[in-house]
């Protein structure tokens, strides 16, 4: 496993000016949404210096797992739990809900953290985490303190300090590797883990990336997020990105998701839907645009933590799908 880099956690804070806009479907407020984005304290790494990304050399699984579910209790301070939810392969039939504490696939999988958006939940996304599991991936989400919905304090500030969080979570899960006794012990690609998030969970994402950068990371995907607040200094080793965004979203605007995807200087990927808004294309199943989303996004996982090549070449199909969007492939 690489060792983790972790920088001074940001200096900025967000403008409250700039705070407008929802994370989830629901009508709320995010801090993703737009305004001056504070210049990061992590050394930012040209496009003509990074290094080329290497894939692990691999497949991944041909057919798609069922799905289980639990929760763990972590905390980063007493003012920081950290309740968190895992989707993992299960043994069972696929295609149905996520059982709880079902037994777990046998394998080892890559681990997927996950970040959601101001007042929401993991469990609103569960629609799209699951369908990751059901890839072969164990999918880590973490309902933060201050942001999520029926928070004892909200602050909207303290998206600043999730980054931070999220690296804290994943030290915990990747333990459970070797603790005996645990379910997950022997099942996890400590070695391949990558980040995502929406909205402010997007933010939260980039962050990983940038000042608050955690070298463990392999890949992430940011959807409807913009670098608000943590800005694009994006640092440490060649990490492969993919962004998601509706150009019809009203909340965190196209442009500002594209402004922060054109300074990713490692291989990269945008997938755009025209008709897309801010939550209901990207996280719901009733919408004629998720399956683009679910499958490309599951594939771009594919290829980066597992390596399969075969994933690399349906993303350019599977995103042209229909007609609901396109791709900027610069992977």
């Amino acid at each position: 496993m690489r060792r983790r880099r972790t920088g001074p956690l940001f200096a900025a804070v967000l403008l409250a000016a700039g705070i407008a806009g929802c994370s989830t479907p629901a009508d709320h407020r995010d801090p993703a949404a737009g305004g001056p984005s504070p210049t990061a304290t992590a050394p930012s790494v040209s496009a003509t210096t990074a290094a080329p990304f290497a894939p692990p050399a691999g497949i991944a699984p041909s057919d798609s797992f069922a799905v289980g579910v639990r929760e763990l209790k972590l905390a980063r301070g007493s003012d920081r739990p950290l309740p968190t939810t895992v989707w993992y392969p299960a043994v069972g039939q696929a295609g149905g809900t996520a059982e709880r504490s079902a037994p777990v696939a046998r394998g080892q999988f890559p681990v997927v953290v996950f970040s959601h958006g101001l007042t929401a939940s993991p469990a609103d996304y569960q629609s799209l985490l699951t369908e990751w599991a059901a890839a072969g991936l164990v999918v880590v989400a973490p309902r933060y303190p201050h942001t999520s919905r029926g928070a004892a304090r909200f602050d909207i500030l303290d998206v600043v300090n999730q980054p931070a969080d999220a690296s804290y979570v994943l030290t915990e899960v990747l333990k459970l590797d070797t603790r005996a006794g645990d379910p997950l012990r022997g099942r996890l690609a400590t070695d391949r883990v990558a980040a995502t998030g929406h909205s402010a969970g997007g933010v939260t994402t980039i962050g990983l990336f940038t000042g608050g950068r955690d070298e463990r990371l392999d890949a992430g995907i940011v959807l409807a997020g913009s670098a608000l607040g943590v800005g694009t200094a994006f640092a440490g080793p060649t990490a492969p990105l993919l962004f998601v965004h509706g150009q019809l979203d009203d909340v965190v605007s196209y442009a500002s998701g594209k402004a922060a995807y054109d300074r990713v200087p490692w291989p990269k990927a945008m997938l755009s839907l025209p008709q897309g808004d801010h939550g209901q294309s990207l996280l719901k199943s009733n919408n004629p645009a998720f399956g683009v989303v679910t499958g490309t996004t599951a594939d771009f996982l594919r290829w980066t933590l597992y390596g399969d090549p075969a994933a690399k070449g349906r993303l350019a199909t599977g995103a042209n799908r229909d007609g609901l969007a396109t791709l900027d492939d610069r992977l």
